[in-house]
C-alpha cells in the first residue's frame, strides 16, 4: 500500500529534511506544490485534503490554519512539527518511547515534540513517573542546540559569519517549551529552562542538574541511570550511556543526520548530586526524525524505517 504524504511547508529546513528521509521509500508518495502554490489556500486545502496523512512544518498560525482547512470527511491525518498542539485536548503527544507506539498508530491528530522538550522530557519523565524524583521539585535545564533550528534568519546570519559564538536567551523567563515540559513530564511546577545556540549546523545538550541530596525520595545517580536503562531497554531511538565517565561530551560542529538519542546521567562520590544529560540532533529526534517515526508508526510500518541511526 502506498501512503499519500503532504508536506506543508516544504521548503523549510524541517520540511526539507522529511523529504530526505522519505526519498525512494515506495511505502509513501508525495503530494508536492510548486512555489506558486505554497501559500496558496485553495492549493493547499486540496493537498491537504487528497493526503492520507499532512506533515505541518509551519508556524503555530500557520498550522491552526492548516487544521481549519481540513475537512473532516477527506479522512487525513495529521502530523504537527509546530508547538500549536503540544498540550491541546484530542492530540496526541508523539513521544512514542513515552507514550507508547500503540498509541502514536492509531492516533488521528499527533504533535511533534519539540527539540528540547525531547532532551528534558527523555531524561525526567520515566523518572518522575517511576518516583525516584518528585513531581515538585523546581526543575532547572541548561541547554544548548545547533544554530538551525533557529529559521531562515538565524541560520543566514551564522553561515555568513555574523552571528556571535555563544547566543543566550529567553530571559523573559516565557518560553513556548515551557508547557510542553510541564505536562509531559507530569510536574507541578514549570521548569527554569536556560536555553542558548552555538556555531553547530546541527545537534543538541540538554542538561539537567539535581542536588538528590535535598530530595524527599533521597535517590541516587547510579539508581537513576538503572531505572532509565530499564525504561528504554527495548528501544532503537534511545539509549542509555553505562560505559565510563567520559572527561567531556561533544557537540559535534560537522556532525551528520542522527535521529536517535544518547541520555547520561553523571553522579559525583556517593551520588548525591547528578547532572542528567540528552545529546541529540535538534533536526533528528528534535524535529524530522521523530515524524517520519511517527509516520511509521501510524502507517503500520517499521518504526525505524528510513531513520539515520548511526549508533543503532
Amino acid at each position: 500500500m502506498t501512503h499519500k504524504v503532504f508536506i506543508d511547508g516544504a521548503a523549510g529546513t524541517t520540511g526539507l529534511e522529511i523529504a530526505e528521509r522519505l526519498a525512494g521509500r515506495s511505502e509513501f508518495s508525495l503530494i508536492k506544490l510548486d512555489d506558486t502554490q505554497r501559500k496558496d489556500a485553495a492549493a493547499r486545502r486540496e493537498a491537504l485534503n487528497e493526503a492520507d496523512v499532512a506533515i505541518l512544518c509551519l508556524p503555530d498560525d500557520a498550522a491552526r490554519e492548516a487544521v481549519d482547512l481540513l475537512d473532516p470527511a477527506s479522512g487525513t491525518r495529521v502530523i504537527d512539527a509546530s508547538s500549536a498542539h503540544r498540550t491541546a485536548d484530542g492530540w496526541c503527544y508523539g513521544f512514542p518511547e513515552l507514550v507508547g507506539s500503540d498509541r502514536v498508530a492509531d492516533a488521528r491528530r499527533v504533535s511533534n515534540p519539540g527539540c528540547y522538550p525531547t532532551g528534558f522530557l527523555g531524561l525526567v519523565a520515566p523518572l518522575v513517573k517511576a518516583g525516584l524524583l518528585p513531581a515538585d521539585w523546581p526543575f532547572t535545564v541548561n541547554a544548548v542546540s545547533g544554530y538551525s533550528g533557529g529559521g531562515k534568519a538565524l541560520i543566514g546570519r551564522y553561515e555568513d559569519g555574523d552571528a556571535p559564538a555563544f547566543r543566550a536567551y529567553g530571559y523573559d523567563l516565557a518560553h513556548k517549551h515551557l508547557p510542553e515540559m510541564k505536562t509531559h513530564a507530569g510536574l507541578e511546577h514549570p521548569v527554569l529552562f536556560a536555553p542558548a545556540v552555538v556555531p553547530a549546523y546541527r545537534g543538541m545538550l540538554v542538561e539537567v542538574p539535581l542536588h538528590l541530596g535535598a530530595m524527599s525520595t533521597d535517590p541516587r545517580a547510579d539508581a537513576l541511570r538503572d531505572a532509565l536503562a530499564e525504561f528504554y531497554a527495548g528501544s532503537k531511538v534511545v539509549s542509555v550511556y553505562r560505559g565510563d565517565t567520559p572527561a567531556e561530551l561533544l557537540l559535534e560542529t560537522k556532525a551528520q543526520p542522527d535521529d536517535g538519542m544518547e541520555l547520561f546521567v553523571f553522579g559525583n562520590a556517593g551520588g548525591w548530586n547528578a547532572r542528567l544529560v540528552a545529546r541529540l540532533d535538534n533536526l533528528g529526534k528534535g524535529a524530522s526524525g521523530a515524524a517520519v517515526q511517527n509516520l511509521n508508526l501510524m502507517c503500520g510500518l517499521p518504526e525505524t524505517a528510513g531513520l539515520h541511526l548511526p549508533n543503532a
